[in-house]
């Protein structure tokens, strides 16, 4: 069943992205990451309500929680640099950066997890490297990035960031609920969210959002609930190594998106890359 989940956590991570450029072309990509935040955490606990998992909040040891929180803090730390990107960036250049995230987990698993690396999957994580690389060529002179390739860091960062929170995720949902422990790592994400924008002084921006983006938004954190509560779920059941690619599938839903709505072309270069990321992708989910 774990499979059936992590597909699922891979369609609306894919839309996910997509909901969201749409709704940060005018408003600041902190106050958005912190609206989205606001969506998730409800939907999360929503869940955890309806499930009966509530309960289970007073059995959370003291190490389980750290990792949740810590977890929780990578997860609001990969969020703000990966929608910072994307504002400055176009989708099918910033997203596939991000999902080389997929490379960093394998790494970690095996030095914190101890799932082993086999030649076949050390092949894996080598066709999504260079893929991502492949990905990544010189924007055009009549692309919006006012920012010059700034849009490159806060996506490397986001990648990063993004290994930790399924490593850190992965130890932290150990002993407890899957839902349980998606809505505590919202919470802490919500909190560090709005301190950022506190910390600004962009709450006056809160006020003046416009209502088309603020339902692209909202609808954005409905899709970034339902594929964090199929991730945690698949992550709880199954391996990261695996778990991890098919959930990097979704750039595939995200590329496509793309093309329809912000009609982003990809070259012939590009092209091979996405090939190479997907090939390796999925070798790695059918080890």
């Amino acid at each position: 069943m774990w499979i059936l989940f992590a597909v699922g956590s891979a369609f609306f991570a894919g839309v996910t992205s997509i909901l969201a450029k749409c709704g940060i072309r005018n408003t600041d990509s902190d106050v958005a990451t912190a609206v989205r935040t606001m969506v998730v955490l409800i939907f999360s606990w929503l869940l955890v309500a309806v499930t009966g998992s509530v309960s289970g909040i007073t059995d959370v040891g003291t190490d389980t929680m750290v990792f949740l929180v810590l977890s929780g803090l990578a997860t609001g730390a990969s969020w703000i640099c990966y929608f910072r990107a994307l504002q400055i960036g176009d989708v099918n250049k910033v997203v596939p950066i991000d999902k080389s995230s997929t490379v960093l987990t394998i790494l970690l698993a095996l030095i914190f997890l101890h799932e082993g690396l086999t030649p076949m999957k050390g092949l894996s994580a080598a066709l999504i490297g260079i893929g991502t690389l492949m990905m990544i060529s010189k924007k055009d002179t009549n692309t919006k990035d006012t920012e010059g390739h700034g849009w490159l860091m806060y996506a490397v960062l986001s990648a990063v960031f993004a290994s930790l929170t399924a490593i850190l995720g992965k130890i932290g949902i150990a002993d407890i609920d899957s839902n349980l422990g998606t809505a505590i790592r919202t919470a802490v994400v919500l909190v560090m969210a709005w301190a950022i924008v506190i910390a600004k002084g962009k709450m006056r921006e809160t006020r003046n959002m416009d209502r088309k983006e603020l339902g692209f938004l909202t609808l954005s954190g409905m899709a970034t609930g339902l594929s964090w509560l199929c991730f945690y779920r698949a992550l709880q059941e199954g391996p990261a190594s695996a778990v991890v690619p098919i959930d990097k599938l979704s750039i595939l839903v995200t590329i496509l998106f793309s093309w329809i709505v912000f009609h982003e072309r990809l070259t012939a270069r590009s092209a091979t890359g996405l090939a190479m990321m997907t090939a390796g992708t999925i070798l790695l989910a059918v080890l």
